[in-house]
């Protein structure tokens, strides 16, 4: 394994411009790439490493190749008061997703809840970013997605559904909004390939081998491995319910018909699907009785008697906002494996820049 680079500390504003000059550069639209480092830039200054730039390789590729269009816009093929069905029409999934909920959002004002489901579209980062979009808008948002299989069923030998992750943001006043964004399986793919970047061992319980044994061996994931399940059949459960709001009920593709956005042909559209649900509070009760209840609750849970050594309890997302919070004045510290990615990617599209 080669050395891997030191991390790299950049402002969140550098670095937006960095996935911006990235994207522009292989053929990405101005509005499209603003869409993507949006994103990007916001995972990233929540640490979660693993979706956020780090992606941007597996992106320039598809827009390079084709396999992601840039020269035309998601868009609504079927929709009713509360619900929408979108068209990605093979764009970056960003794009498609941020639409997606924009339009949830949109319709929520007016019906009080909303889903959109999207089909033709691509992997699309971070399900929290759109959840977030959400309590943004003092609403309750809802996304998921499905993906080509990587996790196993209980007693399968090998992956039987995507990772599919699943997200949920509520508002609040005094806090930020609680934000949970969790994988089906016990850690996200993307994980796994970071451990076996920075030549760590990983835990027993993240992967299976072909034979369906548990195993430390991150270099066998994904070719001869599957991700376990988290919490076994509760997530595989889970994980056929993100299915079926993605996929079944969006039109998109399922299982192993969706295109490995990573390994597969970069021409090629990977037809990924989507979903994503917007609850408009104020209609349902006085807003601001609202945001104090969620405070309250969240109040109560940092108040709760906490066992030895430990001096603090979170709520979903907390650490994230936190992170992003430093993150403005201080700039984003890319790990080593970040680094390593990104530079990579600027030598195989040509691109010479003194940010990373």
């Amino acid at each position: 394994m080669s050395q891997l680079p030191q991390p790299l500390n950049v402002s969140i504003e550098d670095h937006h411009v960095f996935i911006m000059e990235c994207l522009r550069h292989v053929g990405a639209s101005e509005q499209h790439a603003l869409i993507v480092a949006d994103a990007l830039a916001l995972t990233d200054s929540w640490g979660t490493f693993t979706h956020g730039s780090k992606l941007l390789s597996g992106y320039t590729s598809r827009v390079k190749h084709g396999g992601c269009q840039t020269d035309v816009d998601p868009e609504i093929v079927r929709d009713g008061p509360s619900w929408a069905i979108v068209n990605g029409n093979s764009t970056l999934g960003q794009v498609a997703a941020t639409f997606a909920m924009q339009t949830a959002i949109g319709k929520a004002r007016e019906a009080g809840m909303a889903y959109v489901g999207v089909h033709n579209s691509c992997h699309f980062g971070a399900a929290g970013v759109y959840s977030a979009m959400a309590a943004d808008e003092n609403m309750i948002g809802i996304s998921t997605a499905n993906d080509i299989p990587s996790v196993a069923a209980p007693g399968s030998r090998k992956a039987v559904l995507g990772t599919n992750p699943f997200s949920y943001a509520i508002p609040a006043r005094r806090h930020p909004p609680i934000l949970l964004d969790i994988a089906m399986s016990t850690v996200a793919g993307g994980k796994v390939y970071a451990a076996h970047q920075l030549g760590k061992e990983i835990p027993d319980n993240w992967i299976i081998d072909a034979s369906g044994r548990p195993t430390t061996d991150g270099s066998l994931y994904p070719k001869n491995a599957a991700l376990a399940p988290m919490s076994g059949h509760k997530g595989y459960g889970l994980a056929l319910l993100m299915e079926s709001l993605a996929g079944v009920l969006s039109g998109a593709n399922l299982t192993w018909n969706v295109k490995a956005w990573i390994s597969d042909s970069p021409d090629e559209p990977t037809h990924h699907g989507a979903g994503f649900l917007a609850f408009n509070v104020g209609v349902m009760q006085n807003m601001d009785e609202f945001l104090n209840r969620v405070d309250g609750l969240i109040d109560e849970i940092h108040n709760a008697p906490k066992i030895e050594g430990v001096d603090r309890l979170y709520v979903p997302g907390e650490m994230e906002w936190e992170r992003r919070e430093i993150a403005k004045e201080n700039g984003v510290t890319l790990p080593p494996d970040v680094v390593m990615v990104l530079r990579q990617m600027t030598r195989e599209i040509g691109l010479e820049t003194d940010i990373v």
